[in-house]
């Protein structure tokens, strides 16, 4: 599976919202390219509050989300900057690996 990150910004002229709507792929190895991303959106019209919308990913790993969620917490303070909120998916698929057939030799 391409796992590719991809990321549309919605902001709204009248400075009600800014939104980052993922619809690829976060995973534990691209989710740190998110951060900046997000927090360049939260210096845009200060101080409204920044949505990354993750319901709309085509897939999501749970520990993505964790890291994510980690990174906004502990963000060092920006001046002017607006919060942070993450919409994460009902259903947060763990990382598993992919499975292969093997076939079973026959028997007889």
């Amino acid at each position: 599976m391409d796992h590719k990150l991809s990321v549309l910004v919605q902001v709204d002229l009248d400075g009600a919202y800014v939104r980052l709507v993922v619809t690829g792929c976060l995973t534990g190895a691209n989710h740190h390219v998110l951060y900046p991303l997000v927090r360049r959106a939260r210096t845009l019209i200060p101080p409204v509050t920044v949505t990354v919308d993750l319901t709309t990913a085509g897939h999501v790993e749970e520990g993505a989300v964790d890291l994510l969620r980690w990174a906004l917490e502990h963000d060092g303070p920006t001046p002017g900057a607006g919060p942070a909120k993450v919409l994460a998916p009902v259903q947060v698929r763990a990382h598993r690996p992919a499975r292969r057939h093997v076939p079973v030799p026959d028997g007889g």
